[in-house]
């Protein structure tokens, strides 16, 4: 009788098992809800290969074992927790691997200490151990891999099926496994290899191109920061230019109490200090688009501030392959640098940045070069930079160029650091 109770206590807790990891891989979340109708589907499977058993006998019962137990999990992933049928098959067959862990831990110990029931024994404490392990380690990693992408989740799940497949036509329904052939000995390990090597380079190829998708994204990120820290500094300048529009009355009444007492020579000085002030917030024109006036405006006032000279000879054409975000990000990102390394020379009179623009041939160029006080390091044509938050800037750089089908270049010569871009 106790053995009995074992036994079945046993084929239940294979159920609860399977079940428990297969919705957890799935993503079912842990509400009171999701728990009692997972529990309550356990039962109901239970009660009917308990039913099975008793009609039918162990061996018909193991061989329809998949549609007793591991089809309806997988009809309940989908129904009940919204899941597509790729994801739960993945998710079923992943949880039948990882039964065999416990049940190896269970036939080793049984066949040490001679005895079913501590077969039966060691599976059920080793399940609840995997399962743990599994909760705290295993289950969130494999929810996000398998809703990654459908070549993430086939790549995932190709092993679990094989090994699922290879399990009930070698060993339940057929006897080929334990035949004793050479054949059937190494082919499990002629599998396991084979997969792993297709799995570690299908992964490898697969990591490469997240990594690229997360580069793209890091790129757009950078040229999204960099045109929203233009942007607002443009913005603060329109609102300096609306206060001093909104004072013009001040300074007109000012500058008529002046002229009513004469003061010639104090309405002169007075002119002055306005017109620099003026000209402080007044955009400088540098070529007919408006964007980059405004870029270049930003970053003169900039240089201007940090001591530096720029030198500005931009003719952009009407038409340039670039919208005025990628414009943007191309020129901020390359002034930026430059007068980042300007500001790091103590001689103040080498402190130069030169920005050209022109159009040859139908192609818009841009030649950006400044100088600089410490040596600059490449890595695969561009220069890197081991200053916290610095390194997006000439990566974006070179996606905008590429993206347009141009050409870009990052060199050194005479002490100029120069950019060339052409597209």
């Amino acid at each position: 009788m106790t053995e009995t109770i074992i036994a079945f206590s046993r084929y239940f807790i294979v159920l609860l098992f399977g079940t428990a990891v297969a919705v957890n891989f799935a993503g079912m979340k842990r509400t009171r809800k999701n728990c009692i109708a997972a529990g309550c589907l356990t039962v109901v499977l239970f009660i009917s290969q308990v039913a099975c058993l008793n009609a039918w006998g162990m061996e018909l019962t193991v061989k329809l074992y998949p549609l007793l137990s591991h089809l309806p999990i997988a009809v309940f992933i989908v129904v009940y927790l919204k899941r597509p049928w790729m994801i739960s098959l993945t998710s079923v067959f992943a949880s039948f691997l990882c039964c065999q862990p416990p049940r190896w831990i269970g036939t080793a110990l049984g066949e040490v200490f001679g005895s079913v029931s501590v077969n039966h024994v060691g599976y059920i404490a080793a399940a609840f151990l995997i399962y743990l392990f599994l909760r705290k380690y295993a289950m969130e990693p494999v929810r996000h891999m398998i809703e990654r992408s459908t070549s993430s989740c086939l790549l995932f799940g190709a092993m679990p099926a094989f090994y699922y497949l290879c399990e009930y036509a070698f060993s339940v329904y057929t006897n080929f496994m334990y035949s004793g052939a050479r054949v059937a000995v190494q082919f499990m390990p002629f599998l396991t290899s084979t997969f792993y090597f297709v799995f570690v380079l299908l992964y490898y190829t697969e990591t490469q191109k997240q990594a690229n998708i997360q580069r793209e994204k890091d790129i757009l990120d950078s040229q999204f920061k960099q045109a929203q820290k233009e942007f607002e500094s443009l913005r603060q300048m329109q609102k300096t230019a609306a206060s001093y529009r909104h004072d013009m009355r001040h300074h007109f009444a000012l500058l008529q109490s002046m002229a009513s007492k004469g003061n010639i020579e104090e309405i002169k000085k007075y002119f002055l200090t306005v017109q620099s002030d003026l000209d402080a917030i007044t955009p400088v024109r540098f070529c007919e688009n408006e964007t980059v006036n405004l870029i270049l405006s930003s970053f003169a006032s900039k240089a201007k501030q940090s001591q530096i000279q720029l030198t500005v000879n931009a003719k952009l054409p009407a038409s340039h392959p670039f919208s005025d975000t990628e414009l943007c990000s191309l020129l901020s990102n390359a002034l930026e640098n430059a007068i980042h390394a300007s500001e790091q020379i103590p001689d103040i009179s080498m402190r130069i940045v030169d920005l050209r623009m022109f159009s040859k041939n139908n192609k818009l160029c841009i030649d950006i070069r400044n100088r600089y006080q410490n040596e600059p390091v490449f890595n695969h044509g561009l220069p890197v930079s081991n200053e916290e938050g610095h390194g997006f800037g000439t990566k974006s750089m070179a996606h905008i160029v590429e993206k347009h089908g141009g050409v870009f270049g990052f060199s050194v010569k005479d002490g100029w650091f120069i950019f060339q871009a052409t597209t």
